[in-house]
């Protein structure tokens, strides 16, 4: 029996639309944050802190979120993330309107969003890769991974220009409609997943069951060091982009936001060619290839003299990029069993939530070094510790 295109099924189209106004307000939110917090303060260091905040609550919660997941009803869970979203952008929307919004604000918003991220894998992804089912569950991915850089084509653009031209509160009244579209797509979504985690057992009891299971997958393993890796020493280079492009590219608000977008318009093309051509066999090579080159293109990006050298540094960023994205949950939910999906892409969320480390420590050499070498240490470090870390993250090679 021939089973319907993802994008036939309602549900997985209602799921896609969630994920992408979730993702292209973050965008949204990134740069219009990092660009007035660092006209506000003059601080690499805050604007760092700022991203750095996204992060923290899946290191501190999402071990918590993946065994939760497993005791409610995802549905249940998916409006309320999408409500508590809607709460927070329409706080700020309505400082930003009466000039009221100070820094703080804006990283307690940064904190609730966070949250709300953090619930993403071990609830709107398992629905998507239940909908599609375990063999399709790397080209569901791609889908949502290229939706996800496509919004980082649009959203930096985006909000460069609402900031520009309409001022901060606009990001926020826009990211408010987008979300009400969100939260009614919710509310339509048809499929229903019972609580698989019926059997009595405490919140520890249940943690203790995922991190077992964990110890004794070695390939696991690998994907769990290596999503830590590229979170400390790879992605915190992106918060640096607004003050690149501002201080050594001398561009305007709107010329930071095609900058940045450069990085989604490579993740569009990573991702077409993930979901064409990788085959299962090559998934765990492509992930860890994908972390080692992203690396050195960060040095790349730093160092470029000129504009057009560094959106394309930025462009390869996204190629490779989506590799890493893409294949990070694809492993994990083909590689966990069934009753333990939620709990171990939970506790892949712990590891993206290491990120807050490398954010802050990129923040410090920002200061201290100037944010282009910063970037330039960062990643270096990070390619030598990719490198000492071989033989945990060897088996993710195997077919």
């Amino acid at each position: 029996m021939v089973k319907p295109a993802l994008h036939a099924l309602p549900d997985f189209r209602r799921l896609w639309l969630i994920g992408f106004i979730a993702n292209l307000v973050r965008w949204l939110e990134m740069l219009a944050f990092g660009l007035f917090a660092y006209q506000v303060t003059g601080s690499a260091f805050i604007v760092a802190l700022l991203s750095m905040l996204r992060l923290v609550p899946m290191g501190l919660f999402g071990a918590f979120l993946g065994v939760a997941a497993d005791r409610v009803e995802r549905r249940h869970a998916l409006v309320a993330i999408v409500a508590v979203s809607i709460a927070s952008v329409l706080v700020l929307g309505i400082l930003a309107s009466f000039d009221a919004i100070r820094i703080w604000h804006l990283a307690v918003a940064c904190f609730v969003n966070g949250i709300c991220w953090a619930a993403d894998n071990p609830v709107r992804r398992i629905m998507l890769g239940d909908v599609a089912g375990p063999e399709r569950m790397a080209a569901a991915m791609a889908i949502d991974v290229a939706t996800s850089n496509a919004t980082r084509i649009v959203g930096p653009a985006l909000g460069g220009l609402l900031l520009a031209r309409y001022g901060l509160a606009s990001v926020f009244w826009f990211g408010a409609a987008l979300y009400c579209a969100s939260l009614f797509a919710a509310l339509r979504v048809s499929v229903r997943h019972a609580p698989t985690c019926t059997d009595g057992a405490s919140f520890a009891a249940s943690m203790r069951e995922g991190l077992a299971w964990l110890r004794g997958d070695r390939r696991l393993v690998g994907v769990f060091v290596i999503t830590t890796i590229f979170n400390i020493f790879g992605w915190p280079f992106l918060s640096m982009v607004p003050i690149i492009g501002t201080d050594y590219l001398h561009l305007d608000p709107n010329g930071v936001g095609l900058l940045a977008s450069s990085d989604g318009v490579g993740g569009l093309l990573g991702a077409a060619l993930i979901g064409l051509f990788a085959r299962p066999a090559w998934h765990g090579r492509i992930y860890a290839g994908a972390v080692a080159v992203y690396l050195v293109l960060a040095i790349g990006f730093a160092t470029a003299p000129a504009v057009a050298l560094a959106a394309l540094a930025l462009f390869l960023v996204g190629v490779v990029g989506v590799g890493f994205s893409v294949l990070q949950t694809t492993l994990v939910y083909r590689l966990a069993p069934v009753a333990l999906r939620a709990r171990l892409l939970g506790l892949l969320s712990v590891c993206i939530g290491t990120g807050p480390l490398g954010f802050l420590y990129l923040g410090l050499l920002a200061d201290v070094l100037t944010p282009r070498i910063g970037c330039v240490a960062l990643a270096a470090q990070g390619i030598l510790v990719l490198l000492l870390t071989r033989r945990y993250w060897q088996p993710v090679l195997r077919p």
